[in-house]
Order: C-alpha cells, then sequence, then structure tokens
C-alpha cells in the first residue's frame, strides 16, 4: 500500500470518529447553516441542473438544500448506486419520492437517466470527508466519484464542483492520488471558502 493511500486511510478514520461524535441536534443546526450558505452560491443559483446526493447518518446535511433547489425549479439530479459502484441518475422529486436503497442509502424512486447524465450538470455537490487547502477533496474511498468526475472530464464538461464539509475537515493537507481532482469551493457551516479553478478566482466570498 502507498504513503498517499495509507494516509487516506488514517485520515478517513480520525474524521468519521469525529462525525460520530455530533449529536442529532449539531446535524440538524449544521444542515441549515450549510444549506443558507449553498443557496447563496453564484454556481448553483444559477445553475439550472445540480446533481446533488441525499445525506445520511452524520454527514453534513442536504435535505433542505435539496428541496429548497426543487422548489427554485432547479433541475436536481441524485445518485443511483450500481452494483460496479458507478453511479446511474435520477431526478429528484420530493422527500417523498426517495426510496431505501443498499448501504443506508435514499434514492430516487422514479425514472433512470443513465450515468452520462451527469455531464449535464452545471454544478456537482460531491460528498467528501475532507477538503485541504489547494482544494484537493478526500472522499470515502468507494470511488464512485473517482469515475464521475472522469466521465465529466472526457466529456469536457466543466461544471462548478462544490463540497459540504463541517469547519474541521477543512485541513491543511490531503493524501493525494493521480487521479484525484480539485474543487471549486467548499461549504461549511462557518461560510464558503473558494480555490482556484477554471475561469474561478481564488478566494473566500
Amino acid at each position: 500500500m502507498g504513503k498517499e493511500m495509507s494516509g487516506k486511510i488514517a485520515l478517513r478514520a480520525e474524521l468519521l470518529g469525529a462525525r460520530r461524535l455530533l449529536s442529532p441536534d449539531d446535524v440538524s443546526d449544521a444542515a441549515t447553516v450549510l444549506a443558507r450558505h449553498a443557496l447563496l452560491l453564484p454556481e448553483l443559483a444559477e445553475a439550472g441542473t445540480v446533481a446533488a446526493y441525499v445525506s445520511v447518518g452524520r454527514e453534513p446535511g442536504t435535505h433542505a438544500l435539496l428541496d429548497a433547489l426543487h422548489a427554485r425549479g432547479t433541475r436536481v439530479l441524485l445518485p443511483v448506486l450500481l452494483p460496479d459502484n458507478d453511479l446511474d441518475w435520477g431526478l429528484y422529486r420530493g422527500a417523498g419520492h426517495l426510496a431505501p436503497a443498499g448501504r443506508g442509502l435514499l434514492e430516487p424512486d422514479g425514472e433512470r437517466l443513465g450515468p452520462e447524465a451527469v455531464v449535464d450538470a452545471d454544478a456537482v455537490l460531491l460528498p467528501g470527508l475532507a477538503v485541504d487547502d489547494l482544494g484537493m477533496r478526500l472522499g470515502r474511498g468507494g470511488g464512485s466519484y473517482d469515475r464521475v468526475l472522469a466521465r465529466l472530464a472526457a466529456a469536457q464538461a466543466d461544471p462548478a464542483l462544490v463540497v459540504l464539509l463541517y469547519a474541521n475537515e477543512v485541513v491543511a493537507r490531503v493524501p493525494v492520488e493521480p487521479h484525484d481532482h480539485p474543487v471549486h469551493a467548499v461549504v461549511t457551516p462557518q461560510g464558503v471558502r473558494r480555490f482556484t479553478g477554471p475561469s474561478r478566482p481564488a478566494g473566500r466570498a
């Protein structure tokens, strides 16, 4: 096992341990503030289509954000996990149209649009455990979103890549492997931090 891979495993364990200490009220309160900050992002406010995900457990909450985007008339895509860990996509039609799936996940109950549907997104919300000072994201290690990012690159699509995290999950450095991609912004309950990206200046919003 390479140094970067072992570093990722150790950092994942540390951050997941910290999430396990959060109370339901901590998670709920953070989700409300995260949604407020995220909805002010021009990348989301101006997006016709946003690829997002349904948070579970103690992940930074996305439910309020999904409902607000849907109410705005934004077309919201949600992932459907395939047996090979790739992602299909379906439309979010409201909380009443989410169905339990494997691994404790929730997925949209409607038509499947195919893995390529994500290339039409103007913004993609990526789940993660950390982002560092260069915008490099640490995922959970399943590889699903590595495939999504590779698919976007192959299609020469350039959506805004945004991660929702808790404040302690913005770290100095994430171990990086050759397939890793930087994101354009991270949203925490404390606000938004932007990173250098194509046509997107660095700085803080």
